[in-house]
């Protein structure tokens, strides 16, 4: 059937069924439905049919093939993850699906440029065929930074001449977070000519821009850039908004951000409210829930309910122009959830499409993964020795990577260290670590070590693929030699992170797809991930109050203050430069 008549097909059905000429496939009696439009609650049954809610019944009135009686509880739009990278779960896309599906997320808007800068463009292709047939709905953003900078080496290059062979694809809402904030400021052309790609499609460019106020914020946002995800005060929420950007709440495993943004939310502006996820664990999702918990932890702290329920529905939709969805109203897709409370936000039920596919916190039929030989993980290194993290110093005060716990900011530090006969040595009484970065894609041998502090670890060495944005191994030790068999280790792995004390690997994690993703169940994976923390804690000392792999993976990102190490050198995000450790 061509898909014209198809869809007038459709229509006639959801017509037939509004007006009372046929019954729903579903009716729910019994709910409190949100009306996000009126921000309102109101009584009613709902029906559905064809995947499409097709409008409202007297209660107890509606008829349907099955009749849901939801006994009090609150019907709300399918909530939708604004900004996330899939692959920070460390699962598969269908396993992704699986876990926050559950927790009411329905659709998300996915920036896959974690894989991209490991596989290229092969990465987004497998994350869109892998999402097919999932019953989350997966939405992409094609990505801007690959790499985020020139000053490090990844695995792909994505100039505009490669974006342009996405950006017109159906589920490609726009051009991912355009981290390289001082190349648009700078008007350079290659970034200008990736935002002209999204322009010429008519799509939307996300923003990610830290710590950036005043004129440089109205050059950043004179391009077109819609959203925001790096906020962490009231004062950046607010000053994105008057400069007509959306802002994203983002609660993560290590970035935290709603409770320091609520204070910025009004009634005036919450409407270019949002709220992602960003990097999620499985272990968190499990624990806390997914954009519901979001939603959750608004709400305790005094948001009112509907407004946090707008900022997970109807305000992602109206961003991304996703017209379907974010609402219950005649003619949207039947994307809803079930609620238990206003308080907890855990799920009964969770309809996509009009279909069942989540109960009591459980999802009733799991999709096996797709597996792609291109996305395999890469670890082409060469050149690689211990004697490579010998450290020679002239002198002894040095530039220190000093870690902020509950983020990935860094404070560019200073210390005096300990020399011995022209190069630095570890002093076990002061907390302070080598780091290396380790190119892994092409096969060039850079590699680049520096100073940590922070980190608390002693008695080995803490190793991983995951180093964002461009994944190049990242391994931190206070001796060589466990940190070369660290690297030597994960390199056999194909991938992953690991624990390593005197020469023994006391803990792993494999992750086969791209070094960054395993094709495990998120259970085991986050069992996997519960035990490298807790050896961590009990064999090397790492804090309990800080998560070490993922502090870790973005000691490598430079375009995230202060101080973070590329397989290039020590670079100062402030200046944008690399200087050398020596002060």
């Amino acid at each position: 059937m061509p898909q014209s008549r198809q869809i007038k097909e459709q229509m006639k059905r959801v017509l037939d069924v509004a007006t009372g000429r046929q019954e729903a496939d579903l009716c729910i009696t019994g709910a409190h439905i949100l009306d996000v439009y009126n921000k309102e609650w109101f009584s009613s049954d709902l029906l559905i049919a064809d995947g499409l809610i097709c409008g409202f019944a007297k209660s107890g009135k509606g008829r349907g093939k099955e009749v849901v009686d939801a006994k009090g509880k609150y019907l709300l739009p399918g909530f939708i993850d604004a900004h996330v990278h899939i692959e920070s779960s460390h699962s598969t896309p269908e396993e992704f699906s699986n876990l926050v599906v559950p927790c009411g997320t329905t659709t998300v808007v996915a920036d896959p440029h974690e894989l991209c800068n490991v596989t290229g463009l092969a990465g987004l292709d497998y994350m869109i065929r892998a999402t097919e047939n999932t019953p989350l709905q997966a939405f992409f953003m094609v990505p801007s930074c690959v790499p985020s900078t020139e000053f490090e080496n990844s695995g792909a290059v994505l100039h505009a001449p490669e974006i342009a062979k996405r950006i017109g694809h159906d589920r490609v809402l726009g051009l991912g977070e355009m981290m390289d904030y001082p190349g648009i400021i700078a008007g350079n052309d290659l970034v200008l000519d990736k935002i002209l790609e999204a322009r010429k499609v008519g799509k939307p460019t996300d923003g990610h821009s830290p710590a950036i106020f005043g004129s440089d914020l109205d050059a950043y946002a004179s391009t077109g850039i819609r959203t925001d995800h790096e906020c962490e005060t009231a004062e950046e929420l607010h000053s994105r908004v008057r400069r007509g950007m959306y802002v994203m709440l983002r609660e993560g495993s290590a970035c935290k951000n709603v409770l320091g943004l609520l204070g910025g939310v009004t009634p005036s502006n919450s409407r270019r409210c949002l709220f992602c996820t960003d990097d999620r664990q499985p272990k968190s999702i499990l624990k806390d829930g997914h954009i519901n918990n979001n939603v959750r932890i608004a709400v305790s702290d005094g948001l009112d309910p509907i407004e946090a329920i707008c900022m997970a529905t109807i305000n992602s939709s109206e961003c991304y122009n996703l017209k379907d969805r974010g609402g219950i109203a005649p003619g949207l897709r039947a994307d809803l959830v079930l609620c238990n409370d206003l308080t907890d936000f855990s799920m009964s039920r969770v309809y996509i499409g009009g279909e069942l596919v989540a109960r009591d916190g459980q999802i009733l039929t799991k999709i096996p993964p797709h597996h792609d030989k291109k996305v395999a993980g890469k670890m082409h290194v060469k050149g690689f020795s211990v004697s490579r993290f010998e450290l020679p110093l002239k002198k002894s005060h040095v530039r220190i990577i000093d870690i902020v716990a509950g983020g990935v900011v860094t404070k560019a530090g200073e210390a005096e260290v300990k020399l011995e006969e022209g190069k630095w040595v570890h002093d076990p009484d002061v907390d302070i670590v080598k780091l290396a970065v380790i190119e892994r894609h092409k096969g060039t041998g850079n590699m680049s070590v520096a100073l940590i502090r922070g980190l608390g670890l002693k008695g080995g060495a803490i190793v991983s693929s995951v180093g964002h944005d461009s994944h190049n191994i990242v391994v931190a030790g206070d001796n060589d030699q466990d940190m070369a068999f660290a690297v030597e280790h994960l390199i056999r792995l194909g991938g992953g992170m690991a624990l390593v004390k005197d020469g023994k690997v006391l803990a792993s994690l494999a992750l086969p797809i791209g070094g960054l993703m395993s094709d495990k169940s998120s259970l085991e994976i986050a069992k996997a991930l519960d035990n490298l923390h807790e050896v961590g804690q009990e064999e090397f000392s790492l804090p309990k109050d800080l998560d070490a792999f993922t502090t870790l993976s973005f000691m490598a990102l430079p375009v995230i203050p202060a101080y973070k190490l590329t397989d290039i050198g020590l670079f100062d995000v402030s200046s944008f430069s690399f200087v050398p450790l020596e002060l």
